[in-house]
């Protein structure tokens, strides 16, 4: 009987402390909502951004606040224009009509009008619906843009002119887009130029010129934009060698690397997510443990009982955090090994790509024969090289200018493969005399006299 009524006791004391739980998200402001809303999601931490964002339109509305208000609207349509085009539009319509209402600034405008564009460009590419609507919002903010000479604004409309030209499939008109843009585009937006200018030369079959472009764009610590530069290098390699099924495969292959990059976004967001609910978890048992503090200070051993709880349920927590960390561990784990199987996957697609260069296959089939390569095909294997090795054979010539032509090609055919009787028929030479060049090479050159240290092993460190 005592049992039951201490179990009573102690259920009743906890709902009473659950039922005067702080209201902590009323006291925040509008502005201070939307300070930590992007806060959040600039780590990555997605669903939480997008709470903070609606709790800061609801106070904003409250407040009067339009300035907050139609930025909140404009941070969650961009929050949510991957996961759903329709709800970003419909939200960057309203902050436009806010804005319409209330306006401040015309860079504001200029930018509410682009990205209410982009996102009637996404809709209709979604749909196969008409483009109109996402024109006509962006030619506004580029004749706005234009009157005013903002050069970035102008730029930044520019470049999603283009981008809806290149879904429209109008290469031609997304072409003219893009070199407007990269004409006026300032250093933080000259990427983003530049990407649509390859992208619409690529689609024309331009492969000289998109591949000048791809290789002016500095990608930085940008790993996406690295991605897009290296996987494109990739598709004009095999264009050039007429592989269109291999391309097909290397866009798989690439477009899973993504599927696991923002699989990792996710869990990231994850953990972000879980860090938040027991930060708010354990502010929640604090004041509850200082609400029976003060209600229960009489009854000395109902206080010691609660304690108690608030000990096995912290205790509790403890494991659970400690269960989720084993388990995001796990899951990192695993998608390093997805991703160790991803680089496999393009190692043995880097490898098919010189099977079927003509020049490689001619190396391979000569025997003991003599083998003569014109200055084409020495130039046609080492931008193969480049484009599917990370422009190695263009750096080392950067970093040793002095060395000569016959050494650049010993390196190309080294890091070919190829025997030393094979190079020896190219120079017509001996195996001991390639040998010799090799370690001639390697000491004059490289700079490096170990002779446990071979001149593949020093290019592959390169």
């Amino acid at each position: 009987m005592f049992r039951r009524s201490l179990h009573i006791f102690i259920i009743g004391g906890l709902m009473v402390a659950c039922s005067k739980q702080p209201r902590q998200s009323d006291s925040l402001t509008a502005a201070r909502s939307l300070e930590q809303a992007e806060a959040a999601l600039a780590n990555d931490s997605i669903r939480q951004g997008e709470t903070l964002l609606r709790w800061a339109i609801q106070q904003s509305e409250a407040s009067e606040d339009w300035h907050t208000n139609y930025i909140a609207h404009q941070r969650l349509a961009e929050a949510l224009s991957q996961s759903n085009a329709e709800e970003a539009l419909r939200l960057m319509k309203k902050a436009l009509t806010i804005y319409e209402q209330h306006p401040d600034d015309e860079r504001n405008y200029i930018m509410l009008l682009d990205y209410a564009g982009t996102y009637a460009a996404q809709v209709a590419y979604t749909t196969e619906g008409s483009y109109d609507e996402a024109l006509s919002f962006i030619h506004r903010a580029y004749d706005i843009a234009k009157k005013k000479q903002m050069t970035d604004l102008m730029c930044q409309t520019l470049t999603s002119l283009a981008n809806i030209a290149w879904a429209k499939e109008d290469y031609r008109q997304a072409l003219d887009y893009a070199r407007q843009a990269e004409s006026v585009a300032t250093t933080d937006l000259k990427p983003g130029a530049l990407q649509v200018l390859a992208r619409s030369f690529l689609s024309l079959n331009m492969l000289d010129s998109a591949e000048t472009i791809y290789r002016q764009m500095n990608t930085g610590n940008d790993v996406h934009l690295a991605y897009i530069v290296q996987s494109s290098l990739a598709k004009i390699a095999l264009r050039r060698t007429g592989a269109t099924q291999v391309e097909d495969s290397v866009e798989q292959a690439f477009d899973q690397i993504e599927d696991f990059y923002y699989k990792a976004l996710e869990q990231k967001d994850q953990y972000y997510q879980e860090s938040l609910r027991q930060e708010m978890e354990n502010q929640q048992l604090e004041y509850r443990s200082q609400l029976y503090g003060r209600t229960l200070l009489v009854v000395v051993i109902a206080t010691v009982i609660i304690l108690l709880a608030v000990v096995l349920a912290l205790r509790y927590r403890i494991r659970m955090q400690e269960q989720e960390k084993r388990r995001l561990h796990q899951e990192a784990e695993h998608q390093k090994t997805l991703l160790h199987q991803a680089n496999e996957v393009v190692t043995f697609l880097q490898g098919f790509i010189l099977e079927r260069s003509e020049v490689l296959q001619k190396l391979n089939q000569s025997g003991d024969s003599l083998i003569y390569l014109s200055p084409h095909e020495w130039s046609e294997i080492e931008r193969t090289l480049n484009a599917i090795d990370g422009n190695r054979f263009a750096k080392l010539r950067e970093q040793y200018p002095n060395m000569q032509e016959d050494d650049i090609h010993l390196c190309i055919l080294t890091r070919l493969g190829l025997s030393n009787r094979t190079i020896g028929n190219i120079y017509c030479i001996t195996v001991s005399a390639v040998q010799h060049r090799k370690l001639k090479l390697k000491k004059d050159v490289f700079g490096e006299s170990n002779p446990d240290i071979t001149l593949e092993q020093i290019l592959n460190s390169r």
